[in-house]
């Protein structure tokens, strides 16, 4: 595929997403940046949260896990489906009643200062991991398509995507990313299926045959009831992806700050419903594609890459299929990459300006400076976390975000549990201890787990991560409960 085209390709395309943040910014003030002024519509939300799930990493890596794994991936969307569910009856119904911008807000008011910080604190981790394994993909694509053709270092591809990124989000902020994650959600869509599509013509099949091929594949397994000791037994899958929603959607800010800018919480919600159910077909079309690849990879006696990452890039972009798959991959690997990276720079922004410097105590005027400042720096330290994936990484990208999200979101399902569901009292500066213990206990365990059990650990450390933190808040309750009995007794006894 010509270098020329991908350069052309994606000139246009951002030149496209500038004019729409020049036309959405507005004044590009704090409201209009972290809360869209809450004028959002809902249907408009829900098209561009699907997007910003989806990101870089399913669009390359969920093909890619196909050839491992079958279909089996398809157990955990089912269980996204329920985590969506609880999101909308319990979370948002919360984030409305208190008018929210950060969603670590309610930390402070249930439990203190100390547990506040350590929320903030812990999203800007996962996130900033998770944001930066996205657009690893994103730059690693842009190099070997167009980069590599140029002679142009690594490092710079970071950087010019970093910089593309800052220029349509610095002004509108989240008001700009929701309708810009609505295009790039339609053009990652329309890409994915028009790959399918010209893939199965390339293979002389019918959507019939389509089916055919992949149900007589070794690539067809959707359920696996066998034993419970395998990473993609179907109750550990279904029950982590409810549970990876909950945390990585209902207590994540990059993805609640656009559910908050709709106009009501009955809106909020009706986006939920149907963002959560079109995430079912959606996924399953990407896993079609990513075992008609690997069938085609078979048929026509291509070598397979070294990662499986690098499937779908190789076979779109390095001549195996007509050039205008190579378009649509282009096309679609930059939408999904960058509406999941834009949200996420715009709520790191949001969390640090809001939950560490504390913009809402400052002038108008200072309050913006601040928020200018801090988009600048997640910027530069993305880039830098993109170069420490590019030095370290071998393996799938997406098990390598979700493997994280169960260290550093489970203390978050704890907390926001233990607070919604008890009335318990504890001592606020004990609760970082309990934040980063947890996470510890679940190595230890996560490490010997096939030695004391003789099972593996998946995606579900993070529901034990979670009970770990939970039971450690009881025992700061139990603790908070007797020194206030004893407190008692000494005044009574005065």
């Amino acid at each position: 595929m010509s270098p020329i085209l991908i350069a052309t390709i994606i000139l246009c395309y951002f030149l496209v997403l500038i004019t729409i943040s020049f036309v959405t910014g507005g004044k590009g003030d704090n409201d209009t940046f972290f809360k869209g002024n809450n004028q959002s519509p809902w249907y408009i939300v829900s098209i561009g949260m699907i997007g910003a799930s989806l990101s870089g990493v399913t669009f390359i890596s969920v093909p890619g896990k196909v050839g491992a794994t079958g279909l089996s991936y398809m157990q955990m969307v089912l269980g996204f489906f329920v985590g969506y569910i609880v999101i909308a009856r319990v979370l948002l119904p919360l984030y409305y009643r208190l008018n929210l911008t950060s969603i670590y807000t309610y930390l402070e008011g249930r439990y203190g200062f100390w547990t506040y910080k350590t929320g903030a604190i812990l999203f800007i981790l996962s996130r900033t991991v998770g944001a930066a394994a996205r657009l690893y993909l994103m730059a690693n694509v842009l190099q070997i398509t167009l980069f590599d053709s140029f002679n142009v270092p690594f490092e710079a591809t970071v950087l010019v995507t970093i910089l593309l990124i800052w220029l349509y989000t610095f002004k509108g902020g989240i008001k700009t990313i929701i309708w810009t994650d609505t295009l790039q959600t339609l053009f990652m869509l329309l890409s994915v299926a028009c790959t399918i599509i010209i893939v199965a013509q390339k293979m002389d099949l019918s959507l019939i045959g389509v089916v055919s091929s992949i149900k007589e594949s070794d690539y067809s397994t959707f359920f696996v009831f066998d034993h419970w000791a395998a990473r993609n037994n179907f109750f550990k899958y279904f029950i982590s992806g409810a549970f990876i929603t909950i945390v990585m959607t209902g207590l994540d800010q990059d993805m609640m700050q656009k559910n908050l800018t709709c106009k009501n919480v009955s809106e909020a919600k009706r986006n939920m419903y149907w963002y959560g159910f079109a995430f079912i077909p959606v996924n399953l079309m990407i896993l079609v594609l990513g075992a008609l690849l690997f069938i085609f990879v078979q048929q026509q006696g291509i070598s397979m890459p070294e990662r499986p990452d690098d499937l779908f890039p190789i076979i779109a972009t390095k001549g195996y299929l007509p050039e205008m798959v190579g378009v649509f991959f282009v096309l679609g690997l930059v939408a999904a990459a960058y509406s999941s990276a834009d949200s996420a720079l715009t709520s790191l922004t949001t969390s640090f300006s809001v939950d560490i410097m504390g913009v809402g105590n400052q002038s108008p005027t200072r309050a913006k400076q601040t928020r200018f400042i801090v988009h600048v720096a997640f910027s530069l330290l993305l880039a830098g976390v993109i170069l420490l994936f590019r030095m370290f990484n071998n393996g799938s990208i997406i098990d390598a975000v979700f493997n994280l999200a169960g260290y550093t979101y489970g203390p978050l399902l704890g907390l926001y549990s233990f607070g919604l569901f008890n009335k318990r009292q504890v001592n606020d500066a004990w609760v970082p201890l309990v934040a980063f213990l947890a996470p510890v206990g679940i190595g230890v365990i996560d490490y010997n787990s096939m030695n004391w059990w003789g099972i593996h650990f998946g995606f579900e450390k993070l529901i034990v991560n979670g009970v770990l933190s939970f039971l450690g808040l009881y025992l700061l309750s139990l603790l908070k409960a007797q020194a206030k009995k004893e407190e008692s007794l000494v005044e009574s006894d005065s």
